[in-house]
C-alpha cells in the first residue's frame, strides 16, 4: 500500500484554525501547493470545514483540515464554530492562523487553551508577514519567534513555507508510538487463518478495511495470511491437520465468533479484528472494563451503538440489527437501542447507560480516544463490538489469550 493509499485512520491529522480573514485557507495552498480552499478577502469565506486526504512531504501521508473563522457570528457562525470544535476532537497537530498585522486576539488564546487542554501539539503560524514591515521574512533564525512552537510566514509570497512543514513534521508521531494490528503478538514466520463472512452485509467486490490491515500486518512481518469463509473453515482446518500444519491463530470477523469458536481448537489462539482493532487505536482496557455493564441493563435504558463510518445498511447490519438483537436475548430486558455514525458523537452522555463502538478503522487514534474519554467523563462503561460479542457468546476469555489479557 502506498502513502497516498494510506487509510484516513491511519494518516496524521493537521487542523488549521483561527479567526475569519487571518490566511487560513492562502495558508493550506500554500503548503499543500493546491487550491484546496476558496481564498477570498471577504470574511467567513469558509463556511464549513474542508478536509483532503494527500501525501505531503516531508511529512508523508496526512489529512489536511482548513476550518471556519472560530471568531464567526451569528446562527450560523456559531453553528460553524460548534463543527471547528468537533474537528479539535480529531486533530493531531494543530496550526493556529493568527494575522500578524493584529496579534493575538481573544479567540486566539481560546485556541490555545483548548489544544493544550486536550494536549494537541501547536505551532503559532504569524501570517501576512509581508504586509507587517516590523516581522522579518527570510528564512531562517530571523524569521522565527523566540518562542520554538511560533514562525513568521506570508501564504501569499510563499515565505518561510517550507520551514513550516518542516516545523510541523517535528510533531508528527513516530509510528513507532501506536501499536501493530497483530504481528507483534506472533513470532515471524507465524501462520494466520482469516475467517471472513461473505453475506448480504458484506460489500460486494471488496473486504473491509480492518481485514485489509491485519492481511498487510501479517505480510510486513514476513508471516502468512489464509483467508477462508466461515462456511469453509472446518474443512481448511481438517486438510492443515492432515499435513502436519497448525495455524497459529485464527482471526474472525465478530459476527462469526460463536460458530468460529466451536469449530476452532482450543490449544488454537483464537480472536477478531475488531478485538485487534481496539487495541491498535488504544481502548481496548477500556473496553475490556466496560463490557460488564451489559449485566446491569435495565428496562428502559438507552444503549448507543456508534459507528465511525457511513455505509448503506443491508437487511442484517451488524450495528443496527445483530448487536441489537443479540444484547436483547441476552439480558432480557426491553433496553432501548440508539445510533450514531461518521463524525457524528454525542457529546451529552447523560441518558445512557452504555456506549459499544465499532473498531474505529475510519478514526484517527486521537478521535477514538476523545470518544472514549468522553463516555469515561460522564460514567458511561464504553466498550467495542468485537469485545461485546464475545463476552454475551462467553468466549471473551479465550478471544483475548493471545493479548495475555486477563478477563473476569
Amino acid at each position: 500500500m502506498s502513502m497516498n493509499q494510506t487509510p484516513s485512520g491511519e494518516r496524521t491529522h493537521i487542523g488549521f484554525f483561527g479567526r475569519r480573514n487571518a490566511g487560513k485557507s492562502s495558508l493550506v495552498n500554500a503548503i499543500t501547493n493546491q487550491d484546496l480552499s476558496v481564498v477570498s478577502d471577504v470574511e467567513g469565506t469558509t463556511t464549513d470545514p474542508v478536509i483532503k486526504a494527500m501525501e505531503l512531504l516531508p511529512l508523508g501521508p496526512v489529512v489536511i483540515i482548513d476550518t471556519p473563522g472560530f471568531d464567526d457570528s451569528g446562527s450560523l457562525g456559531e453553528l460553524r464554530v460548534k463543527k471547528t470544535k468537533q474537528i479539535l476532537n480529531k486533530t493531531d497537530i494543530a496550526v493556529l492562523v493568527v494575522d500578524s498585522t493584529k496579534g493575538l486576539q481573544t479567540c486566539d488564546h481560546e485556541l490555545i487553551e483548548i489544544f493544550e487542554s486536550k494536549e494537541i501539539p501547536y505551532l503559532i503560524v504569524y501570517n501576512k508577514a509581508d504586509v507587517h514591515s516590523s516581522i522579518a521574512t527570510n528564512t531562517g533564525d530571523d524569521a522565527e519567534s523566540d518562542n520554538e512552537n511560533e514562525i513568521y510566514v506570508s501564504a501569499t509570497e510563499k515565505t518561510n513555507i517550507e520551514e513550516l512543514k518542516n516545523r510541523i513534521a517535528t510533531l508528527v508521531k513516530d509510528e513507532g508510538e501506536s501499536l501493530p494490528l497483530v504481528s507483534d503478538l506472533l513470532k515471524p514466520g507465524a501462520l494466520a487463518i482469516l475467517v471472513i463472512p461473505i453475506d448480504e452485509s458484506a460489500p460486494k467486490g471488496r473486504i473491509i478495511l480492518p481485514q485489509q490491515q491485519v492481511i498487510r500486518d501479517l505480510l510486513d512481518s514476513g508471516s502468512s495470511a489464509v483467508c477462508v469463509k466461515d462456511t469453509e473453515l472446518e474443512d481448511l482446518l481438517k486438510k492443515f491437520e492432515a499435513g502436519g500444519v497448525k495455524p497459529d491463530v485464527v482471526i474472525t470477523d465478530s459476527q462469526a465468533f460463536a460458530k468460529v469458536e466451536k469449530i476452532v481448537p482450543d490449544d488454537i489462539l483464537l480472536t477478531s479484528f475488531s478485538i485487534l482493532m481496539a487495541r491498535h487505536k488504544g481502548f481496548l482496557d477500556t473496553a475490556l472494563q466496560g463490557v460488564a455493564a451489559i449485566e446491569n441493563l435495565k428496562d428502559g435504558d438507552k444503549v448507543l451503538i456508534a459507528e465511525g463510518c457511513t455505509h448503506h445498511r443491508q437487511c442484517n447490519d451488524i450495528g443496527t440489527v445483530k448487536i441489537p438483537r443479540w444484547i436483547k436475548e441476552y439480558t432480557k430486558k426491553d433496553v432501548e437501542i440508539v445510533t450514531c455514525s461518521g463524525r457524528e458523537f454525542p457529546e451529552n452522555l447523560d441518558d445512557i447507560s452504555l456506549v459499544i463502538h465499532c473498531g474505529g478503522c475510519m478514526l484517527n487514534e486521537r478521535e477514538m480516544r476523545y470518544r472514549m474519554k468522553n463516555s469515561v467523563d460522564s460514567n458511561v462503561p464504553f466498550t467495542n463490538y468485537g469485545t461485546v460479542i464475545a463476552y454475551m457468546k462467553g468466549i471473551l476469555e479465550r478471544s483475548t489469550r493471545i493479548l495475555g489479557k486477563k478477563v473476569c
